[in-house]
């Protein structure tokens, strides 16, 4: 009954999640910025650390300043490569995780091969030893591929099945480096595979960052004392509270949005829909950005943020090289998590 509870609760958050983010009339506006609140609190979890400013100031991670930022963005791009293979082909398959391990990665090492991989808890002390054998690790994920898309000769909330697939993967330890980011990913995408979201902009990974003992406790607990259900009940909170957080951001986004188009539109005659969603896609956008997304020359998009920033839309910060344009409001909304992480 805890369970059924739950359940209720946390499929309610997220049809209400899923409801407002479709009402955003720009999708990319969300995946764009929520994803790279994903990526940066999941990678926090595994000790990846960047903060807002630098995560906002560079699109490529080859770009990008410092190691942890490289990181964040390469898991922003791994999240929304596999949402556009899980949303083109309706499966969540080995070879989508294997893309998601080579844009986190940089390599194609694959699955892990070679024995000798050992789980340790905080103090150095080794908690578990998963599968060592090559074929073993195989033979485990290609059940588990088979779990995630069959169903079972009974009814399991999609919720429940997503707790127990995060849990697998875990424990199966796939790859050689970045299960964990990448087992959070598999989260996301599995929840957009069975319609339970139609983008990737749930950030899961704040809950767990926040109760960081609890999740590794809790792993270990199935492992040692076959607790399953006190794992599913901390994953269907964790869906419960991100939904309701996520759906209050969203929101925000979205009147935030609004009242900028009127401002914009009210007084400047270059007002276009496209320069919304530039402000909107980029919380620091750059001469070269507008200059792409709206087609027009360097001098009439350093025209057009110039102009914003004299009059407060913008603020003009210069950085190395670059000069960047930052939506202030926009940026604060979405730090805004940062207090309680």
């Amino acid at each position: 009954m805890p369970v059924f509870r739950a359940l209720i609760s946390a499929n309610r958050a997220l049809a209400e999640l899923k409801g407002l983010a479709a009402s955003i009339p720009n999708q990319n506006i969300l995946i764009n910025t929520l994803t790279l609140q994903e990526a940066r609190d999941s990678s926090a979890i595994e000790n990846i650390v960047t903060t807002q400013d630098d995560l906002y100031r560079e699109e490529d991670p080859a770009e990008a300043v410092g190691t942890a930022t490289k990181e964040v963005l390469r898991y922003g791009q791994a999240l929304r490569a596999g949402h556009q293979q899980v949303r083109a082909s309706g499966l969540l398959t080995l070879n989508t995780l294997l893309g998601i391990q080579q844009q986190l990665e940089c390599n194609q090492a694959g699955f892990r091969r070679l024995p000798g991989t050992a789980l340790h808890d905080g103090g150095g002390c080794v908690v578990d030893e998963p599968p060592q054998d090559a074929n073993e690790v195989r033979r485990l994920m290609g059940e588990l591929e088979r779990f995630i898309h069959d169903d079972p000769p009974y009814a399991v909330d999609p919720l429940v099945k997503m707790a127990l697939v995060h849990h697998q993967f875990e424990s199966i330890h796939l790859l050689h480096d970045g299960n964990g980011r990448s087992g959070r990913i598999i989260n996301v995408l599995y929840l957009v595979k069975e319609g339970l979201l139609d983008i990737p902009v749930l950030y899961l990974s704040r809950h767990i960052v926040r109760t960081k003992p609890d999740y590794y406790r809790l792993l270990q607990s199935v492992r040692d004392d076959d607790a399953w259900e006190e794992w599913v009940l901390y994953m269907l909170q964790a869906v419960e509270v991100t939904a309701t957080e996520t759906l209050a951001t969203v929101q925000a986004i979205k009147t935030l949005l609004q009242q900028t188009k009127l401002r914009i539109r009210g007084q400047y005659k270059f007002y276009s829909q496209d320069l919304i969603n530039n402000l909107f896609n980029h919380p620091y956008t750059r001469v070269e950005f507008l200059c792409r997304d709206l087609g027009i020359t360097r001098v009439t998009a350093a025209k057009y943020l110039d102009i914003l920033a004299s009059d407060g839309v913008l603020e003009k910060v210069r950085s190395g090289r670059n000069n960047y344009y930052i939506n202030h409001a926009l940026f604060e909304l979405l730090a805004r998590g940062d207090a309680a992480v």
